[in-house]
């Protein structure tokens, strides 16, 4: 029997694409971003429910993340959004028919002297400053896919940004700064008498930017945090209280010990907590080892039979002590740590909002080693 568990929704899934169809401008794709092991959802049982429900495409960090989806069977196109460093990864990526984006004159270099490079996208940083091209390259880039390099030129198969506040409502200027600077660059791709500009798959908007404006769609809009069920922002959610998203996870765990001690006792490492009172205990098998942040200690609440019980003590790497003075509980009871149990519910931005982060870090950082059940 599994003492912690992560449980993963299909409907919820199901639902999700469903809402993000319905907001998306006619044919337009939707890629979803499964990076990271899906956002903690499980890299492979997540894509594999995605596909069924009809997404376009995929977006993975690695290169190593694409071949394990293409080794479970799925067959949409992958596009690889973090840099390709390994030389023999363009032979692999190519090979199993993977995209690789190229955000460098070194890494445009490196592939137009491979024998047999794997199709790519350019990204264009339109003023995030991670990666991409600056608009002041994009002369040399279009120089070096067009001079005497036909093959890579027909291997160029996209061309993107990324925006950098789109799901912030206070600075929607900066997004159409971005967007008009990126329109810029496919201007310049398109006026090339070589270049295939016509024919790339342009892309800009993550979940935020599909959100606020169908005027950021394009040809492809990639959508990760809204297919998992959560907003990425609260400013957004609020603004368009119309759509609806389902929570994808919920992450369990079984009630291992009960006990109960007297006034005054200590919990946990460094005595830093002592109780007042006779206090009844719960010990659940899990701890910062899990992704249940060391932050949490002494704020942290878990639901276990539809009631909150509050963590006594120190977080451990492998167990937490929660106060469950008035509950019902036994060897054996599920504890909730993210989800719903009865009327009330954890969700991932509580959980966040106790350690001083975002959710998208709360559910990537659930260790991966835990099993995904999909229910």
């Amino acid at each position: 029997m599994k003492k912690v568990w992560v449980e993963i929704s299909r409907s919820a899934i199901k639902e999700n694409i469903r809402t993000m169809r319905r907001r998306l401008r006619k044919g337009t794709e939707l890629f979803a971003v499964v990076k990271s092991n899906a956002y903690g959802h499980g890299l492979v049982q997540f894509s594999s429910i995605a596909e069924g429900y009809g997404v376009d495409g995929f977006c993975v960090d690695s290169v190593v993340e694409g071949l394990k989806l293409r080794k479970n069977g799925l067959k949409k196109p992958i596009l690889v959004l973090g840099p390709t460093l390994p030389f023999n990864s363009l032979r692999e990526a190519q090979e199993a028919n993977i995209a690789i984006t190229v955000s460098t004159l070194e890494g445009l270099a490196k592939l137009a002297k491979t024998k047999s490079p794997p199709e790519f996208h350019l990204k264009i940083d339109t003023g995030m400053h991670r990666q991409g091209f600056q608009l002041s390259e994009l002369p040399k880039v279009i120089r070096q896919l067009t001079t005497n390099n036909l093959q890579l030129t027909t291997k160029l198969t996209g061309i993107y940004t990324h925006f950098a506040s789109a799901k912030d409502l206070n600075y929607p200027t900066f997004t159409d700064f971005q967007f008009h600077a990126f329109k810029k660059a496919l201007k310049m791709f398109s006026a090339g008498e070589k270049s295939s500009g016509k024919n790339l798959l342009r892309h800009a908007a993550a979940t935020g930017g599909t959100l606020v404006s169908d005027e950021y769609h394009l040809g492809a809009v990639r959508v990760g945090i809204g297919l998992y069920g959560l907003w990425p922002s609260r400013e957004l959610e609020l603004q368009l209280p119309s759509v609806r998203f389902k929570p994808v996870l919920s992450w369990r765990a079984l009630v291992s010990e009960v006990k109960t001690i007297p006034a005054g006792g200590y919990v946990g490492y460094d005595l830093v907590e002592r109780v007042t009172r006779p206090t009844k205990m719960a010990i659940i098998p899990i701890g910062y080892w899990h992704g249940f942040d060391r932050g949490l200690s002494g704020v942290g609440e878990v639901l276990i039979r539809g009631r909150r019980a509050r963590v006594l003590g120190r977080v451990s790497m492998d167990l937490i002590v929660v106060d469950v003075t008035g509950i019902t509980v036994r060897v054996g009871d599920m504890a909730t740590i993210i989800g719903r149990d009865g009327k009330d519910a954890v969700s991932a931005e509580e959980f966040a909002q106790k350690i001083g982060t975002s959710h998208y870090e709360v559910i990537t950082r659930i260790n991966s080693l835990i099993e995904r059940v999909i229910i």
